[in-house]
């Protein structure tokens, strides 16, 4: 959408109260304009048809409704960026896999203070959504002709997203073999999420996830997921890699930050690994993989058509640091091709 223009926003909450509040408050941006309310995703639906929102908050949890289901095949027909806000934390991982762009959890007690955070990041949310690309799913498939004995184990995988990136990773990681190496993941994503998230890909792929603490190991078919809210690095010892998981400052505005990760990989592990960018909007991860490109590692990028946001992928590949661009069905071919 054009930077001039105002961005349209219709807000769903089952709330009156709730609707309302939410919508004074991101209306107070001058860039936001609040065109429709509504109730319920039904009302919802005729609203997105008359006026046609760039952007749609919507609380997933109505009553007699499947909110997950109506995300799919409702708003995602219509090609809408959806912020899922609600009270319930747990159903952020799978508002967001259903085809939502972003989550926000409501605020446990609602004072003017937690209110007023919890506005400014839905209004924060909405301008980052607003120039996100939603795309239907492709018909992912990888070729089955993998065998075990055909992956490198010595090396490790380090993966970095952001907006779009916890569907992006699922699809990534469930088309590849426990014989994998070992993987560390760093997702922009909250602290109440990431384990969550690790939970849902051990639970839906073939390889052992977990949420990365302080000391855990490296091993084949294991992968560690950054937590929320802390940065994750890569140490070498002896012939081994282990994590290092700690709160700091944030950087590129993120923590956990995919450039930490990567610089450390670069250091650490040199030619002996391999970088994958997605989707995400800004630029965090690619000085960190064009430092491991220039340590000897190879790097993948996922491509402009089919990132949710074509940005942290692209500064990856303008700056030089993506050795391959793939769509994100071909990435685990790539890969694999990679580690033969």
């Amino acid at each position: 959408m054009s930077l001039d223009k105002k961005i349209k926003v219709l807000v769903v909450d089952d709330s009156k109260i709730f609707r309302e509040v939410l919508a004074r408050g991101i209306s107070s941006d001058p860039q936001i304009e609040v065109v429709a309310t509504a109730s319920d995703p039904y009302d919802a639906r005729d609203k997105i048809l008359k006026f046609r929102p760039d952007v749609m908050t919507y609380d997933v949890e109505m009553p007699k409704i499947n909110g997950m289901e109506l995300i799919r095949r409702l708003f995602l027909q219509n090609l809408i960026p959806v912020i899922v806000i609600s009270a319930a934390s747990k159903v952020g991982v799978d508002a967001m896999s259903a085809g939502a762009v972003d989550f926000v959890a409501k605020p446990e007690v609602q004072s003017p203070k937690a209110v007023e955070k919890l506005i400014n990041n839905i209004i924060s949310k909405i301008k980052i959504a607003a120039f996100t690309k939603i795309s239907r799913k492709a018909n992912l498939s990888v070729s089955n002709k993998i065998e075990k004995d055909t992956v490198n184990s010595s090396e490790i995988i380090a993966i970095g997203a952001s907006t779009g990136g916890t569907e992006a990773i699922y699809n990534l990681l469930s088309q590849l073999p426990n014989t994998i190496p070992g993987i560390v993941i760093v997702q922009h994503i909250p602290p109440m999420f990431s384990q969550m998230f690790a939970q849902r890909l051990d639970a839906t792929t073939k390889l052992k996830v977990k949420e990365a603490q302080t000391g855990d190991f490296l091993e084949q078919g294991k992968v560690l997921v950054a937590p929320g809210n802390h940065h994750m690095k890569i140490k070498k010892i002896g012939s081994r890699y282990k994590v290092e998981c700690y709160q700091g400052d944030k950087v590129n505005g993120h923590c956990p930050s995919v450039d930490v990760l990567f610089e450390s990989v670069a250091k650490e592990c040199g030619s002996k690994a391999i970088g994958i960018i997605l989707t995400g909007m800004g630029n965090d991860g690619a000085k960190g993989l064009l430092a491991m490109r220039k340590q000897g590692a190879r790097t993948i990028g996922q491509d402009e058509k089919t990132s949710v946001v074509y940005g942290m992928p692209k500064v990856a590949f303008n700056i030089g640091a993506v050795e391959k661009q793939a769509p994100l069905d071909r990435i685990p071919d790539v890969l694999l091709s990679m580690l033969k």
